[in-house]
């Protein structure tokens, strides 16, 4: 007779959850400088984690005098900057070679286009929910609470003009583009209940229109600002003595110029809707 081999089947399972709490996400996975702090820039994100997927050199770079404070940074890669004196993180230390990051809207389902609404004429306007289509937002715009689907816009307030609005949300389909520039002034903030509740700014995959905020003094906007596919350019001019707003930004790229001050813990404010860096993933047996 013959010795029989022993079958023996083993399993494993793991637990994975989510990390710390973060306030701006680069989706990109190989981008050097996924997300840039540069020029003469003061950013204070409390609490908050500034994160990367890239898996680049330098995926998180601070340059220039920029000046920065966060709970810490998490990338997939390594950083550039990221010590003292300019740079200072609660954790100690850049966290590098992580995992990469959840997206944090990617099951989130833009509306029905929906049927063209006329655009008021004139530089100051007011607009309500619904959809918009091949027109320039220009001038002042103020936009009553609910959700904007912009279908070819260009919104571009130009010198002077202003774009406000409070409990919204804008999803900026086919090309749909936001450009404020320093000039201007913009007061967002999004919806607390509904299905699209926390969500300022939405640009689906497959927009790559850059997407800029360097609206003047004054702005405040809060929310997400998502833009998977394209470059966030964020310039913020915040009293550096407040706590700052709960503004969440995630894009392929992000690059942050001028005073800003991102807060954490905004349950309330974003609707329950949150973002964390990397992942941790622990043996359950």
């Amino acid at each position: 007779s013959s010795a029989s081999d022993w079958q023996a089947t083993r399993s494993a399972s793991v637990k994975i959850k989510p990390g710390a709490e973060a306030c701006v996400l680069a989706l990109n996975e190989h981008a050097d400088d996924a997300v840039n702090f540069q020029g003469t820039t003061s950013v204070a994100m409390n609490g908050c984690v500034i994160a990367a997927n890239s898996d680049a050199s330098d995926a998180v770079n601070r340059g220039g005098s920029a000046v920065v404070s966060a709970a810490c940074v998490s990338t997939v890669g390594e950083t550039e900057g990221m010590t003292p004196p300019s740079a200072t993180l609660t954790c100690g230390t850049p966290l590098e070679n992580q995992y990469a990051s959840f997206d944090p809207l990617a099951d989130v389902v833009p509306p029905a286009l929906g049927t063209c609404k006329s655009m008021p004429n004139g530089k100051m306007v007011t607009l309500s929910p619904g959809t918009y289509c091949d027109k320039s937002w220009t001038g002042k715009i103020t936009l009553n609470p609910g959700v904007y689907i912009l279908r070819g816009v260009s919104v571009k307030p130009g010198g002077n003009g202003t774009l406000t609005g409070a409990g919204v949300t804008l999803f900026l389909m086919e090309g749909s583009q936001i450009y404020i520039n320093a000039n201007e002034q913009v007061n967002l903030s999004p919806m607390t209940t509904g299905p699209y509740a926390g969500i300022t700014i939405y640009q689906p995959h497959g927009n790559t229109s850059a997407l800029t905020l360097n609206g003047g003094a004054g702005s405040v906007i809060s929310g997400f600002i998502y833009a998977p596919d394209a470059t966030i350019t964020y310039a913020g001019n915040s009293d550096m003595n407040s706590q700052g707003s709960c503004l969440r930004l995630v894009g392929d790229t992000v690059q942050i110029t001028g005073n800003s001050a991102f807060k954490s813990d905004c349950a309330a404010e974003l609707g329950s809707r949150e973002m964390y860096a990397s992942r941790m993933i622990t043996l359950a047996k």
